[in-house]
């Protein structure tokens, strides 16, 4: 008897897991709530780490089309302070974690299944776990069929929402996106700043962040504390009823919501177009798991929600997809039952992986935005976190100790000349 898998949500871990089901001969339908893949803008660039999200994208047959796509010289990454003054620099020979623009490697996981397989403008309102059917919002059709549900369907998940209760709580984390276009020619002072990849500065719990995209614009971020969770709230709410959008501050007034940060870093405000976006960051609890459900299972932002200050959301979301195509096809031949038993296992596994992830994403958050002094005072905290996090868990602690005193010796150094 064959499997039959509904993928709710086609955005990257969704995507790829109806690619590796699309190769391996399992049937796959793929529902997604936007009605087009050009409804939104899609963001900024994305870093796939060699161990997850690459690896993911390897086995599933992608990885020479990723190459045409990725930006190995966008590695490259600066850590400064309102000052601009640097205290940490990766430079693109020392870097293994490419960037990509999120709107690129969506178009090239989607391109990788069939358009037949993808239902757009289908928002899932609920699943009928009696039955397993699924009811979408405009009265559609009522599917049915299908032995296995998964919810990729991101932070506000209809599915995680009929295994549990939990929702995301506001990180305090909120602010703006903006684009400088053609940034090489329009704001040349600011394209030399930023470089070719990577310019995060931080101070008083604010940040303004630079990235190259691959089209030559730079994504540019604001984002500060933000105590007043309604904002966060309103903004949510504006985006799933799809609202008229707030009326935005001017650029000028953003910039001076910055007092003492030095000109070159608010020109990356100043010469920036177009709209103004509002982002209000949302997580998961540190340890979050759900009941296991049998038929129904999560990957990505709908299982394990996290901020973006680690880089680890994607890499997860594509790990996730590429070990849960592995169950499934693993056990192809065994019938049924015995591949929805090993999502059991899928999710056991990945409660594991999830939580260390988390763990540093909310840790690596907390040295930025919520620490006095950062980046200067937090700086090696920072760097710990992130070097122990990519060395195997296994000897983590035992280079630990030995990573941390190599850091903290250079920064004492270092910060006598700075």
């Amino acid at each position: 008897m064959s499997l039959r898998v509904a993928i709710i949500g086609a955005g990257p871990a969704g995507c790829l897991l109806a690619r590796m089901c699309y190769v391996n001969n399992i049937a796959f339908t793929v529902f997604e709530a936007e009605p087009s893949l050009d409804h939104r803008n899609q963001g900024g660039t994305l870093d796939l780490h060699p161990k997850t999200g690459i690896a993911a994208i390897k086995a599933a047959g992608l990885y020479e089309e990723f190459l045409q796509v990725a930006r190995f010289e966008g590695s490259a990454l600066t850590i400064c302070d309102k000052s601009a003054r640097p205290y940490f620099q990766l430079p693109r020979l020392l870097a293994a974690n490419p960037e990509v623009d999120r709107l690129e490697l969506r178009l090239l996981l989607l391109r990788s299944i069939p358009a037949e397989s993808i239902c757009w403008n289908h928002r899932l309102r609920q699943i009928d776990h009696q039955d397993g059917s699924l009811c979408f919002e405009g009265g559609g059709a009522v599917q049915r069929g299908f032995d296995l549900v998964v919810g990729a369907d991101g932070a506000w998940s209809r599915v995680r929402a009929s295994l549990t209760p939990t929702e995301p709580t506001y990180s305090g984390i909120a602010g703006y996106d903006l684009t400088i276009p053609n940034a090489r020619e329009a704001a040349p002072d600011s394209d030399r700043l930023v470089g070719r990849g990577s310019l995060f500065a931080f101070s008083g719990g604010q940040s303004i962040i630079g990235q190259q995209m691959g089209d030559g614009s730079i994504h540019v971020s604001v984002w500060s504390r933000r105590a007043n969770a309604a904002w966060a709230r309103e903004k949510r709410n504006q985006q799933q009823q799809q609202q008229q959008q707030q009326q935005q501050p001017s650029r000028d007034e953003i910039c001076a919501e910055h007092p003492g940060w030095t000109p070159e870093l608010l020109d990356l405000v100043r010469h920036t177009e177009g709209t103004i976006r509002t982002s209000a960051f949302y997580m998961l609890p540190l340890g979050f798991r759900w009941p296991h459900r049998r038929g129904v299972t999560l990957v990505g932002d709908a299982a394990h929600l996290m901020t973006p200050f680690a880089g680890e959301g994607v890499n997860i979301a594509l790990d996730d997809a590429k070990r849960l195509a592995d169950v499934i096809v693993a056990n192809a031949r065994g019938g049924v039952r015995r591949q929805l038993d090993g999502v059991a296992l899928y999710e056991k596994e990945m409660f594991r992986r999830a939580d260390r992830a988390q763990s540093l994403t909310y840790n690596m958050m907390q040295c930025m935005y919520f620490s006095p002094g950062a980046p200067r005072a937090t700086i090696e905290r920072w760097v710990i976190l992130r070097a122990s996090y990519d060395c195997n868990a296994a000897v983590e602690p035992l280079l630990r100790p030995f990573l941390a005193a190599g850091v903290y010796g250079f920064y004492m150094i270092f910060k006598r000349f700075v």
